[in-house]
């Protein structure tokens, strides 16, 4: 009884559940315990994965801490079981086969210090259980008269004797696996009855309930689908869940579940066909059956509806977060409007429309309060506003007096080359009020920040939105009905990936971007910001070993990701420098890191180069500019970039330039990723990696070929509106019933998914679509998708 672990194997039982290779699912496991992060593994560990995407690896790591809490927790309560002396040979057994904490929970409850114990328990205290064990194997030959004990408890009557032994009878099916298992599957397979009614009040209620219940009634109408609701475990929807959830929280709905008939009967099958002889009659038969109808009612039945909630429940938080992060990770990767000036606007009607003008760098160039639905005035000097900054774009948040404020900008960009967007203002109002704005704009009065943040919004999604905690940002539903630490734990992974695979510039990426790095944390940033501040721009991205905290492990995990763009800078070399000779790719040296740089003063310390990044001996740092720093190439593969554009024949200046991107082109065509491997022998998806980067050119975005905003030129009115008018818009939310869509009306539409064609819509994705439905006094619009642009 010594063996407190498991009966199933972490990594195998990952791969079973996800459906992935045991070797890759392993691979993972030990590369996340080792501190690896989900990009690094992802784009840098192709050949230990098989090539897995973000979300498979995410799984993974959920699943694997998930596993090591439950681990946990059956060591725990096996170990306190042996300490109480109530572990025995079944109950371990049971206990280790578990594979969720819920399913350890149940086995553990009769046994919790304080717990009465099970009825079977109370039985077998009685020595009933030699009795039973006669009951089931001799059916034929057993009085229980003798038995009966006077004045005892559970043996004064004949009675109470049946009822002793009939509890640990069922006691015995309920934990027979082979039963259990039987009635399991059939619920997994032929799923079972949900059935939802409105909640009815009674005088029996308590107070607290009672009152409750009332107050629940004023927003009851968002349950009305539910009211008279039938629906299978089987094909019941994640939305539908988690709303029948919340429903019958908020006492609004009277929810049921209920395993049909078939399975019962299978179930009585299944236990008589082991459990009672064929010789048994009389008394004992009557015993045993209803020892098999009592095991199914008080132990089988609402231990498997249990189960099945919890399932359905656990199901549906996943997916309403994958949703979350799918319409986050979108909304992040927008493509960006970059090289002009922008006005962006934080609408409002009695305190103003606050406006601020940025550059093409972000910087606040004007702000005003204007009131432009009391003071028609105040158009003219918006449009003066645009035309003195010649902004082309203007960034208008989607709050309170948004359509108002967009009829106003219809007048303002009329004649004009400019052309406005709607923004997601969600979240600004609480950027204005951090501490991070407060030292980004210090002498911005609040309201005013709001205005700015809409127009860097347009800007650069990504830079500005990492600035605010990700459920703030609004585009997902049903997050209250989520765990708040899962929700936080899987958004913040999204926004680790996004910003790690778009990549940040060391010497231009604010502190709030660069904490999102793969590998980094609010003091690495700090550090790396600091550093930037008080040596002046990096030239390579060796000089991270040169700050306190990068050891090896923090380097390996985000170099790839941290770029360092020649071009925006100059470097000046001649400090305090002899000239050196020149020296071959691929020699190594090291730098000499002088006191100022060191934690510890008065030492010095050797620090290696990576691959081929050649160093020379300087002092303070080393400044020699790589050209793969300008790439997603990771420092360890440096070497072997090297070697392949020695085949291609590039030099290492020309990457990014059209004619090296022609010549990498030309070469492809004549020569494959496997012929190469051959040759190198570092892995196709490492070569495959790098051929990428080398066919892109100067200054390449992953997020350009993503969607672009939808600008807009005018605007329609709700009322123009009518079944038939086919309008262009763009999704603004996706969720498991279908797609949001900004028509530009002052209302988003809605394409339910059964009006969506089977097509796959994502957040930004744009539409063409035809109004099917109206409800104007809903305010509600009723689409359907013509087909995705």
């Amino acid at each position: 009884m010594s063996d407190f672990t498991p009966s199933w194997v972490l990594e195998e039982l990952i791969g079973e559940r996800t459906q992935l290779k045991q070797w890759a699912v392993k691979n993972v496991v030990q590369m996340l315990h080792d501190g690896a992060t989900i990009p690094f593994i992802a784009r840098y560990r192709k050949e230990q994965t098989g090539g897995m995407e973000v979300d498979k690896l995410r799984e993974i790591k959920n699943q694997a801490e998930e596993l090591k809490v439950v681990q946990q927790k059956i060591f725990t309560v096996l170990t306190g079981l042996q300490k109480q002396n109530k572990l025995n040979t079944q109950i371990q057994r049971s206990i280790r086969q578990a594979e969720s904490l819920t399913e350890v929970e149940d086995l553990y409850a009769p046994y919790k210090p304080g717990h009465k114990g099970t009825l079977a328990e109370r039985a077998r205290a009685l020595n009933l259980e030699p009795v039973a064990m006669a009951c089931i194997q001799n059916s034929g030959n057993v009085n229980l008269n003798k038995h009966i004990k006077l004045g005892v408890k559970g043996l004064s009557s004949e009675k109470e004797v049946q009822t002793g032994i009939q509890h640990i009878i069922a006691d015995l099916i309920h934990r027979d696996d082979s039963v259990i298992k039987v009635v399991k599957d059939l619920c997994k397979t032929n799923g079972i009855l949900i059935e939802c009614s409105k909640f009815v009040t009674s005088k029996k209620l308590s107070a607290k309930t009672l009152e409750k219940a009332q107050k629940a009634q004023q927003s009851s109408y968002k349950f009305e689908n539910y009211f008279e609701f039938k629906g299978s475990s089987r094909t019941i929807r994640p939305h539908q869940v988690l709303a029948i959830n919340r429903g019958e929280e908020q006492k609004i709905l009277t929810v049921k579940y209920t395993i049909p008939e078939s399975i019962r009967q299978k179930f009585n099958y299944t236990a008589e066909k082991k459990y009672l002889r064929f010789e048994c009659k009389g008394s004992v038969r009557g015993l045993m059956l209803r020892a098999i109808d009592d095991c199914w009612s008080r132990l089988v039945q609402p231990q498997i509806i249990r189960q099945i909630r919890f399932e359905l429940t656990k199901s549906a938080q996943k997916s309403s977060i994958d949703v979350f992060s799918s319409n986050l990770r979108n909304l992040l990767l927008s493509a960006p409007v970059k090289s002009h000036s922008i006005l962006g606007i934080d609408p409002g009607f009695r305190n103003g429309c606050k406006c601020a003008v940025i550059s093409q760098t972000g910087q606040v160039l004007y702000t005003d309060v204007v009131y432009l639905h009391f003071a028609p005035e105040m158009k003219k000097k918006l449009q003066e506003t645009v035309k003195k900054f010649r902004c082309k774009y203007i960034a208008l948040g989607n709050g309170t007096a948004c359509r108002e404020t967009e009829k106003v900008l219809t007048d303002v960009v009329k004649n004009s080359s400019a052309k406005y967007c709607i923004v997601k203002e969600d979240g600004a109002s609480i950027y204005s009020c951090s501490d991070l704005a407060k030292a980004e704009l210090p002498d911005l009065d609040l309201t005013l920040r709001g205005a700015v943040s809409i127009a860097r919004r347009l800007l650069d999604p990504l830079a500005e939105l990492v600035k605010i905690e990700p459920k703030h940002i609004g585009v997902g539903q049903y997050q209250h009905d989520i765990p708040e630490s899962q929700l936080k734990v899987a958004l913040d992974s999204v926004v680790e990936e996004c910003v790690s695979f778009v990549g940040v510039d060391l010497n231009t990426g604010s502190e709030a971007l660069l904490r999102r790095v793969a590998g980094l944390n609010l003091t690495k940033a700090k550090s790396v910001v600091e550093r930037r501040e008080k040596k002046g721009p990096f030239t390579n991205r060796n000089q991270l070993k040169l700050i306190k905290g990068f050891g090896e492990k923090s380097f390996q995990q985000c170099a790839g990701f941290l770029r360092v763009n020649h071009s925006n800078f100059v470097v000046d070399v001649t400090e305090d420098m002899p000239e050196s000779p020149s020296l071959a790719i691929g020699d190594q040296e090291t730098i000499l890191v002088s006191d100022d740089e060191q934690p510890s003063k008065g030492k010095k310390r050797k620090i290696k180069t990576v691959g081929g990044s050649k160093a020379v001996k300087k002092r303070c740092t080393s400044s020699d500019a790589d050209p793969l720093d300008e790439t997603w190439i990771h420092p360890e593969s440096y070497d072997i970039s090297y070697k392949l554009m020695d085949h291609i024949g590039i030099k290492p200046s020309e990457l990014g330039r059209d004619s090296a991107i022609e010549r990498v082109k030309a070469y492809k065509k004549n020569h494959s990723v496997q012929e190469l491997n051959q040759d190198i022998q570092v892995g196709e998806p490492t070569i495959q990696l790098i051929l990428d980067a080398f066919l892109q050119p100067c200054g390449y975005d992953i997020r350009e070929k993503e969607m672009q905003p939808l600008f807009k030129e005018g605007i329609r009115d709700i009322a123009s509106l009518r079944e038939g008018t086919r309008l262009t818009g763009k999704v603004t939310n996706v969720t498991h019933f279908g797609a949001f869509v900004d028509i530009g009306v002052g209302r988003d539409g809605l394409i339910h998914n059964s009006n969506m064609k089977r097509t796959d819509l994502q957040l930004g994705h744009r539409v063409e679509v035809k109004v099917i439905k109206m409800d104007k006094a809903g305010n509600r619009i009723g689409l359907n998708l013509e087909h995705k642009l």
